[in-house]
């Protein structure tokens, strides 16, 4: 279980710092970075209609019509080209995308500062508190209540940007916890491991003590 939550909370560190990065970008050079998005987000959708009307060609070759390849293959691939045409209409979704995948992750630590409150953990408080704000910025980006292109590209690389540096703060206090938590475990388990040992030993003495006087 805390081999889970340690690759959860390093993935989460690691999408944070993408975030940041991204919300930096946003903030400097906003046409660019969406027009860049939007390049890589139509290659990728290109690419895999591509690869589904090669399929529906492999699959004629072998005499297996699969009309379902050829239709995705061909939709992806306009979808591709409408993204790499239109980056103003992916100026307009990336805040939403975002905004679901904050508020999923913001959900989860919530979930987590629970849990510290129920062990007594005193870092519940600042935790909740953490993620509760970030949560409210993924709100904020899926309703997107701005106007203009430009300066919602603008507000959107603010609000990563601060929601990347709360979740990297928030990860890194809760994985302090998860590593004192599994340090007292570790302790705990040898002075059991200890004991028996011991008691093992002072059973086995008087046997031998028995067998010697025999």
């Amino acid at each position: 279980m805390s081999n889970i939550i340690s690759k959860f909370l390093k993935s989460s560190l690691f999408s944070s710092i993408g975030l940041a990065i991204l919300g930096l970008l946003l903030i400097i050079e906003s046409e660019l970075t969406i027009v860049t998005i939007s390049y890589i987000i139509g290659a990728i959708l290109i690419a895999i209609g591509v690869v589904a009307i090669i399929n529906f060609i492999n699959d004629l070759n072998k005499n297996i019509k699969n009309e379902l390849n050829i239709v995705y293959g061909i939709g992806m691939a306009i979808l591709g080209i409408i993204v790499i045409c239109n980056p103003k209409g992916v100026a307009s979704i990336i805040p939403f995308i975002l905004g679901i995948l904050i508020v999923f992750n913001s959900a989860a630590k919530l979930e987590y500062s629970l849990e510290l409150r129920k062990e007594n953990n005193q870092l519940w408080g600042s935790t909740m508190i953490l993620s509760i704000i970030a949560l409210l910025f993924g709100i904020v980006l899926i309703f997107n209540p701005f106007e203009g292109a430009e300066f919602i590209t603008k507000i959107v690389g603010i609000i990563l940007l601060a929601y990347a540096l709360i979740d990297i703060i928030s990860t890194l206090r809760i994985r302090k916890t998860i590593k004192k938590v599994q340090k007292v475990i570790e302790e705990h388990t040898i002075k059991e491991a200890d004991v028996i040992e011991d008691n093992t030993d002072s059973t086995k003495r008087p046997k031998k003590e028995k067998e010697d006087q025999e």
